[in-house]
């Protein structure tokens, strides 16, 4: 059985979706083909630059008209007039990906973004013997119009609160299913936290706070260990600056008040968070995920107007985060929370919301639903 799965780079979460699914297939089917593609690996250099560097310095420096362009293309009755005309743009931008497509003839593919949704939905329509049965992950908890494609055999959703919203929005229930964000093995594995400590050089006795600049290293990090600089009881902050080294190099050599680890890109972020108290970050699907399935509260600074925003708000509503609109509220939100009652609860709420084996769920409602693996 041949399996891909489709992703893009756009922002880390796609991928590190894409890669918890690699990781879990075999367990499940040891014997199938399973492969990864990144469909901006297919189009032209210049293409690909406008796309990835195009999406991060928007969000970087004019989140306000990402937000505003979100909203103004979340429009399901627009899109789907739109439809015909958008997959064939889709399949013609990228025709070396369509072609591996049908070179490749895969039984299953997996998307875990909305681009590769629209390239194989064109794809059927054009040709209705090609019909691998085709999964979507979706990597938010609300879901945007984008991903919304009657071609597709199988919608997995975070959540029910975001099922719901699909089959308001016209989607079948029956090809809709609640399986969580998938996310890497690691991060439903024990871990010896006394031991991790220890090798780290960090205390016992003292709250770690995380600070996450996402993979590419953005928003304002620095402002924030200013605030956490302020606070009067004493904690250790750990700072994952990704892949942003003039960031990392930056915060590694100014001298601040607390311990402070600066890291740039990790591999070992569930060791990070599992022994952080609490986690301050940008709520994207992966990252919210990762840390609700740790069981650890997010701490959310000004998320980015749309799906941010919206990740945000499902986080809220339900008790397991806490949000501040502005760098120099941090100080006094952190002395209240840190070592409080209300500090626990957010941890019970985020534990509750958590689903560790996230990925092996999806793997088994494709496996289940999909005729040809039956």
């Amino acid at each position: 059985m041949k399996v891909l799965i489709a992703t893009v780079t756009a922002g880390a979460g796609h991928l590190q979706a894409a890669a918890a699914v690699r990781e879990a297939w075999p367990l499940l089917r040891p014997d199938d083909e399973v492969s990864q593609v990144d469909v901006l690996d297919h189009v032209p250099k210049l293409q690909r630059k406008v796309y990835v560097e195009g999406y991060v310095t928007l969000i970087e420096n004019a989140p306000e008209l990402w937000g505003y362009l979100f909203k103004k293309t979340d429009d399901v009755k627009m899109l789907r007039r739109l439809a015909k005309w958008r997959g064939e743009i889709a399949r013609h931008s990228n025709r070396s990906f369509a072609r591996l497509l049908r070179e490749q003839a895969p039984d299953v593919v997996v998307s875990t973004h909305y681009l590769p949704v629209e390239i194989l939905a064109a794809m059927r329509r054009r040709h209705p013997e090609f019909k691998p049965f085709h999964a979507c992950v979706i990597t938010d908890f609300e879901a945007h119009s984008l991903w919304l494609e009657q071609q597709v055999d199988l919608n997995c959703v975070a959540a029910p609160e975001t099922r719901d919203s699909l089959v308001a929005r016209g989607l079948d229930a029956a090809r809709i299913e609640v399986t969580g964000i998938p996310i890497a093995q690691r991060f439903s594995g024990p871990i010896d936290m006394p031991a991790l400590r220890r090798a780290r050089g960090w205390r016992d006795d003292l709250p770690i706070v995380l600070v996450l600049g996402g993979g590419f290293g953005m928003g304002p990090v620095a402002e924030v260990l200013e605030a956490i600089n302020q606070l009067k009881q004493p904690v250790q902050t750990v700072v994952v600056a990704g892949r942003n080294e003039k960031l990392r190099a930056d915060l590694a050599a100014r001298e601040w008040s607390h311990p402070t680890d600066v890291f740039g890109y990790v591999t070992n972020m569930h060791e990070l968070m599992a022994a952080s108290d609490i986690i301050l970050s940008k709520p994207g699907g992966l990252t919210t995920s990762e840390a609700l399935a740790l069981g650890k509260p997010l701490f959310i600074l000004n998320p980015i107007p749309g799906q941010e925003a919206a990740n945000s708000d499902y986080l809220l509503e339900r008790g397991a985060a806490v949000k501040v609109n502005r760098s120099e509220d941090v100080t006094s939100r952190l002395e209240e929370l840190l070592g409080s009652a209300r500090l626990k609860q957010l941890s019970r709420a985020a534990a509750k919301l958590g689903r560790p084996d996230s990925a092996r769920a999806v793997c088994e409602a494709i496996q289940r639903r999909s005729t040809k693996l039956s």
